[in-house]
């Protein structure tokens, strides 16, 4: 597996792999028709402007396998005062989930936040209906530090869990003592 940095030629396939992740996932909490229809262009649109004009907290990480995509990690660097550095996105295909990439890429993403922003705590907003994430994020020693409400891009309102790590050390050392 090779992990790199995202390019604007990546677009097409994190926008795809997103849309599919959302629509694999949140099937219970956003509209058909904006899983079926808008969710693509949506997601080209926020990944169009993420890549062409990036913050300067923001990395993205591509991984890939024999030069093909199969996931990716979005991370804001002191992204909440209260929170820390946000993991923004973390997105594997489905059919090789279970191999490491999505560890190896939350990895690197708490490296990143090591040595970019050390002060600050480690955390991600996982949706309650995305059982599989939640249950690998507290395998991962993830705690559940708060409750929140995302407001859908279909209108809806929809419960979500903040898990942090405090410190993105945490995390390393956490996954460390598993292998």
């Amino acid at each position: 597996m090779i992990l790199r940095e995202a390019h604007l030629k990546d677009l097409s396939n994190i926008a795809e792999l997103h849309a599919q992740s959302w629509r694999e996932n949140y099937s219970e909490v956003l509209s058909y028709t904006y899983l079926n229809v808008d969710v693509y262009a949506d997601r080209t649109k926020i990944w169009t402007e993420r890549l062409t004009d990036p913050s300067e907290n923001q990395y993205i990480l591509i991984a890939e396998i024999d030069h093909v995509f199969c996931g990716f990690v979005c991370v804001f660097g002191a992204n909440d005062p209260k929170f820390g550095t946000i993991i923004d996105n973390l997105h594997v295909k489905s059919e090789i989930k279970g191999k490491g990439i999505g560890t190896q890429l939350i990895l690197e993403a708490a490296g990143w936040a090591m040595r970019n922003y050390k002060k600050d705590n480690l955390y991600l907003e996982v949706l309650e209906v995305n059982t599989n994430a939640i249950t690998f994020y507290e395998y991962l020693g993830g705690k559940n530090v708060d409750t929140a409400y995302w407001h859908t891009p279909c209108g809806n309102k929809v419960k979500e869990h903040i898990y942090s790590w405090g410190l993105p050390e945490n995390l390393v050392n956490q996954v460390k003592q598993q292998s």
